[in-house]
Order: structure tokens, then sequence, then C-alpha cells
């Protein structure tokens, strides 16, 4: 009996160091797949807890960009949602694909849409720096059977027909957790004529495109609004206007301050871009975002 109870106690901190894993494992998701929620979750309200968006899911040495393994691994670290790029190969099969051509992130090279499903498999990813990877170029249908109950993917504007992306959604009841990049109040307005509780994140940097989407009747509570790259005085006027309606407001990092060299410098922007007003930051590094702006 006594020793039983040894050995209870050597194993306590073990099975409480598992469970405390398992915990955290399961803190990293966006468990939403109902539409209600979905809108619930991109409302504004104030001192709501920053959003993290992984811009093509992250980059990091070893984990292709758009690939399942890098969502994976950048959910181990921090809760985010994917901005994803769907683009068509040549027999129509939806994939992931941020270029026109495969050169850059594949073992591949030419135009994407030169080739079929089949010819794909062939391919191998690149992590960002170049390095040949096990992975292979994913479905977009793979990635939202992945990312139900784990993350919401938003979907770029691409080369795909957004008659294809509505069905796609549809077919696999994903409305609940797939949101749409539109540029303009006419693509929304197609989005919601197929399903009236599509989500979307748009294109709206200035009050006059604010203006668009207003006259338009775009439900504000199915919007998170894409305001710009930057951290700049005009930002306080669409944090206004939109603030006003309930709509979050995102800054993408990825062109401009995960550029800068030092991973100091880049922490020092991301608080700048919470100080800043902004609900979301979009970034090529979604786990430095998370380490930057924790406790903020």
């Amino acid at each position: 009996m006594i020793m039983k109870f040894k050995l209870l106690l050597l194993l306590s901190p073990l099975f409480l160091s598992v469970m405390s894993c398992s915990t955290l494992a399961q803190s990293q998701k966006i468990n939403i797949t109902d539409p209600a929620k979905l809108h619930q979750f991109f409302h504004h309200t104030k001192g709501n807890k920053v959003i993290i968006s992984g811009h093509r899911g992250g980059m990091i040495e070893g984990f292709p960009e758009n690939s399942i393994a890098t969502f994976e691994n950048t959910l181990k670290y921090t809760p985010a949602f994917y901005e994803i790029d769907p683009r068509l190969t040549k027999d129509s099969v939806i994939v992931l694909m941020h270029d026109v051509t495969l050169d850059r992130t594949t073992t591949g090279t030419g135009k994407l849409a030169d080739y079929t499903w089949d010819e794909l498999q062939d391919l191998r990813l690149r992590d960002p720096f170049g390095n040949v990877t096990e992975h292979r170029i994913p479905k977009l249908e793979d990635v939202i059977k992945w990312a139900r109950g784990k993350t919401i993917l938003n979907l770029d504007k691409k080369d795909v027909p957004l008659e294809m992306i509505a069905e796609l959604i549809e077919k696999h009841k994903a409305i609940g957790f797939v949101m749409l990049t539109v540029h303009s109040p006419e693509q929304a307005r197609f989005y919601l004529d197929k399903n009236p509780n599509s989500m979307f994140s748009a294109h709206i940097k200035t009050p006059a495109e604010f203006e668009k989407y207003d006259k338009a009747n775009i439900p504000w509570n199915q919007v998170m609004a894409y305001i710009g790259p930057n951290v700049k005085p005009e930002n306080q006027t669409m944090y206004k206007l939109l603030h006003d309606k309930g709509v979050k407001c995102m800054i993408s990092s990825a062109p401009t301050y995960d550029k800068l060299k030092t991973k100091e410098e880049r922490a020092e922007a991301y608080r700048a871009i919470v100080e800043d007003g902004a609900d979301v930051i979009e970034s090529d590094l979604p786990i430095e975002v998370s380490e930057a702006i924790k406790g903020m």
C-alpha cells in the first residue's frame, strides 16, 4: 500500500504535466462552427482581446505556407485563424497556392493552372527559406474538413470563380467557420445571395469605401474590415466609423512590419498596432505576434 502511494506521488507531476499539455493544446483551437457564433467572434466591443490571423498559415523554417502542417504548428502556440489562397488546377480542382507559378513554393516550375491535380502529386512544397519538405499541395476541401472545430479559414480572392467557392462551402456546410475576402460590396452581395449567413473580410481602407458598403446594405455584423498594412493617423477615422458599427478592424503586418530585421523591432511594431486600436493582426509570423502582445 505504501509503495503504491509513493508511486502515485511520483507519477502525479507527470500526470499533471500531461493534463496541462492536453488542456493547452485544446485551448489553442478556435472551435466555432455556427454562423451566429462566427459573426459574434468578429463583433467589436471595447477592450476585446486581439485576434491573430496567420497569413498563409505562417512563415517558419520547416513549414510551407498554405499547408495543413503549418496550420497545425501555429495552433500549438497560439489560437489563430488563417488567410489562405485558393487557386484552380488545369482540371478545375481548387488547391491552396498563393503565387500564379509553382517555382517559389514547390519543386515544380511554371504556372499552376498548366498542371492537373494528379500531376501536382509529384511535387513537394518548400518552406519560406526554399528548403524542400515532405508536404504536398493540399486541396481546399481537405483543408476545410481539417479546420472544422479547430480554426476559422479566410479565403482570399484569387482565380477561383465566386460560384465555385460558394458551392464548395455549401457542399461541406462550412459557412460557420469559413469567411470570404471581398474587395467590393458587389462581391459580398453575390455571396449573401447564395447564403445570407456569409461572413466577410472586406477591404475597407477609406471613408469612401465604408460608404459604399453602408449604402449597399451589407450587414455590418457579418464584416471584419481590413484597413491596411500600416499604423497611421488616418486609421483613427476608420476605427471610429467601423467600431461604431461593431466591426473589428484588421491591420496586416505581412508586407510591412514583419519585414523588420530583429525580433525586438517586430515585437515593438506589433504592440504599436494594438495600441493604435486594431482588433486583428494578420501576420506571416503569428507565433511572434502572440508572444509580443501577450498580456495586452
